[in-house]
């Protein structure tokens, strides 16, 4: 029988999952810590109430997709978090999230070791507040960022100049995914490696609809059209439970089958401080290398 992969970090000074329980989390960022909705988070909590209720702020659900934060204290002025040599820029958002999913630290890190300071051609696609593109540059590269939310762009400058990043680094994309790849394969335009954080529905810049089930397969057989002969990765990750690890790293080597390399996949977590050291499920990724 096959084990699976879970990674986690366990390496973050500025981050702490406390606790999690009751379709809960409760986390610090920096100083500040938040107590905010996870539904995977199906068992009981391991610390007291009174923990729990100290939180700074708090995201409460007012229907399954709505809701508002109750703040107890107020953020620091900026509030930034630090992992390595990177920084972010965070803020609470109308949809429970800050700007940064802790997990992909450990595709940070990948990306950090497969780049190795090559001066590649990298795609980012659903590149929101722009975490993985800072650690693709500042691990030697130039990233194209692509995102359909404004909003999410305007805050991935930001945490560019936050990390001193050069502007030519950069080339800062505000459009569909599936256009945008469409259209540069028309081009004839090539990526050395190519990253995607697709979300399980979206919109794109003027109203496209994203079902991750039925665009998802579409999106990677285009992907792989516009990556080059020189190619150094594909790395796909994912939040829905509708997939599992084991079918996304098969979709991936489905696509990628005319070309020699291997794929791994495996399951993104949290691990809990303290003595209950259980790991929080945050996600699944499939990655492809030559």
């Amino acid at each position: 029988m096959t084990a699976i992969p879970i990674e986690y970090p366990d390496d973050w000074t500025d981050y702490e999952l406390i606790d999690s329980g009751d379709g809960m989390k409760l986390e610090r960022f920096g100083s500040y810590t938040v107590s905010r909705p996870d539904p995977r988070a199906i068992w009981g909590r391991s610390k007291t109430p009174e923990v729990w209720s100290n939180a700074d702020a708090q995201y409460v659900r007012s229907t399954k997709t709505e809701g508002h934060w109750q703040i107890k204290n107020p953020a620091p002025s900026p509030w930034l978090i630090r992992y390595h040599d990177l920084t972010f820029k965070l803020e609470p958002t109308a949809f429970k999230h800050i700007g940064i999913f802790p997990e992909q630290a450990v595709n940070w890190v990948w990306l950090e070791e497969v780049i190795a300071k090559q001066p590649l051609s990298v795609l980012n696609l659903f590149a929101y507040t722009g975490a993985a593109t800072i650690a693709a540059v500042r691990a030697g590269t130039r990233v194209t960022h692509l995102d359909s939310v404004k909003s999410a762009i305007t805050w991935a400058h930001e945490n560019a100049k936050l990390n001193k990043v050069a502007e030519n680094h950069i080339r800062w994309i505000e459009d569909d995914a599936m256009k945008f790849v469409n259209r540069e394969s028309k081009r004839g335009s090539t990526y050395d490696g190519i990253i995607l954080d697709p979300p399980r529905f979206g919109r794109g810049s003027k109203g496209e609809v994203w079902k991750l089930l039925d665009d998802l397969p579409r999106l990677l057989e285009a992907c792989a059209n516009i990556l080059s002969s020189q190619a150094r990765f594909l790395l796909v990750n994912a939040y829905t439970a509708d997939i599992s690890a084991i079918a996304l790293g098969q979709l991936v080597a489905s696509v990628m089958n005319d070309r020699n390399g291997s794929v791994s996949f495996g399951e993104l977590a949290l691990k809990e401080t303290g003595s209950a050291g259980r790991l929080l499920p945050s996600g699944i990724f499939a990655r492809w290398t030559p």
